[in-house]
């Protein structure tokens, strides 16, 4: 018998961490090999983590609630006839502990003179201003828990007169050792008034804020924008939806066109496929176009794999597999993965012109904007009611120029204003 670590694994591109938002399985569980144990919640994603082994599973050593680091251990299974070398053993977050701290083992977590909390804990607790030394812990042998940092963000911060545990030297951490300490951010100051309702920056919210900002501060962002006829396209599309459903089962949506001339056009312009990787900038072989999904308080951004190499038809399925994943909570990592090029239907919340944040580290985002009827002057001068669409870019201008992502935008639009029942087959 030999005893593996599971670790939390990676939901997707650009993840840092991942809480267990609930145990599938407790110690004493026989468990096989990619058997679901846990559900985890990311920025990105809401999955269930599978078992790497086959056995028993010997020691939860995260808490629900918890959020740890990609790479953290999260459990222990017990494995028959495996030999695990010296990086696989498990430690007992109890005999994991900092530098100046000697590992023990058979004590309390609460004894004297030491207070436990995970890296994550740590850093919950800076950002709220919080002296851990006067929290009290609910979880195994006293250690403190995110939830019970929440519980006091939730309640209004600490007060003056909360016990103060005993003063420590070297605070046990769990799982990582310590890593010096950056200045918080300085906290805006909102007044807040009768009837206000304080709603705590958690969860998903609290990390999309996080890349977001990320994005914003180290991509240098450029913008550009094109306005394309895509009266033609309308009169295909809405003269074979009814039939397509019916075939099909699904429905044949604008956006899976727009999807399907963006991946052409990446194969022809193969630069705005590139993320910028510090010294180098890698070009991207395959296309696998994100899109963007929301639900009523997230967006989550699963990815169309190889689009450039399927049909429309195939485009128009996995939208609508990936959208009813998204909303029916079961998108998997594997789902969010590998995405190099971000489009964003955001002409279906009735959008005429946005500015996208780029989805790090892709080089650039493209928002398709709302179809709108507008009177348009056109060939000798004759005025026409036509369907137009604007199409908005976002572009790191570390990895693109202006020239490029025009030229790029062109071709898209080229495409777009040719599509018609002659020029584009759905299959």
């Amino acid at each position: 018998m030999a005893i593996e670590k599971m670790t939390m694994p990676q939901l997707g591109e650009s993840v840092t961490e991942g809480t267990i938002e609930r145990w599938l399985v407790k110690p004493g569980d026989k468990i096989n090999k990619y058997d679901p144990i846990a559900e985890v919640q990311t920025d990105k994603v809401s999955a269930e983590v599978p078992s790497s082994f086959t056995g028993v599973v010997k020691e939860l050593v995260a808490n629900e609630g918890d959020t740890l680091a990609v790479g953290e251990v999260i459990c222990a299974v017990e494995v028959e006839g495996s030999t695990p070398s010296s990086e696989k053993r498990v430690e007992k977050k109890e005999e994991i502990s900092n530098s100046s701290t000697p590992a023990t083992t058979n004590k309390p977590a609460a004894e004297k003179g030491k207070v436990r909390y995970s890296p994550a804990v740590l850093k919950l607790s800076q950002e709220h201003d919080i002296d851990l030394n006067r929290v009290t812990g609910s979880g195994k042998d006293g250690r403190i828990t995110r939830k019970d940092i929440l519980a006091i963000v939730e309640s209004g911060g600490q007060s003056a007169n909360e016990p103060v545990q005993e003063q420590v030297t070297a605070p046990v951490m769990e799982s990582a050792p310590p890593t010096p300490s950056t200045p918080k951010p300085a906290q805006p100051y909102v007044p807040v008034g009768k009837g206000d309702i304080e709603i705590p920056v958690t969860g998903v919210r609290k990390a999309i804020a996080q890349n977001m900002v990320r994005a914003k501060q180290e991509v240098p962002h450029a913008w550009t924008m094109m306005e394309v006829d895509v009266t033609n396209l309308v009169a295909y599309r809405n003269s074979v939806k009814g039939e397509f459903k019916e075939k099909e089962g699904f429905n044949l949506t604008f956006f899976a066109f727009f999807v399907k001339a963006v991946a052409q056009a990446l194969k022809e312009f193969p630069q705005i496929n590139s993320m910028w990787a510090g010294e180098k900038i890698v070009q991207k072989k395959d296309i696998n176009i994100s899109i963007a999904v929301a639900t009523d308080d997230a967006l989550f951004v699963p990815v169309i794999k190889h689009a450039d190499e399927k049909t429309i038809k195939g485009i128009a399925r996995e939208i609508a597999d990936l959208a009813g994943k998204v909303r029916a909570g079961k998108l998997s990592s594997d789902d969010m993965k590998d995405g190099t090029f971000t489009v964003n239907n955001t002409g279906s919340f009735g959008s005429v012109q946005s500015m996208g944040i780029i989805n790090y580290p892709q080089a650039a985002i493209l928002q398709v904007e709302s179809i709108v009827k507008r009177p348009v002057v056109m060939d000798h001068g004759m005025i026409g009611v036509r369907d137009m669409v604007n199409l908005c870019m976002s572009l790191d201008h570390r990895v693109l120029d202006g020239l490029v992502c025009g030229r790029f935008l062109q071709r898209v639009k080229e495409i777009l204003e040719n599509t018609s029942k002659e020029n584009t087959p759905l299959y």
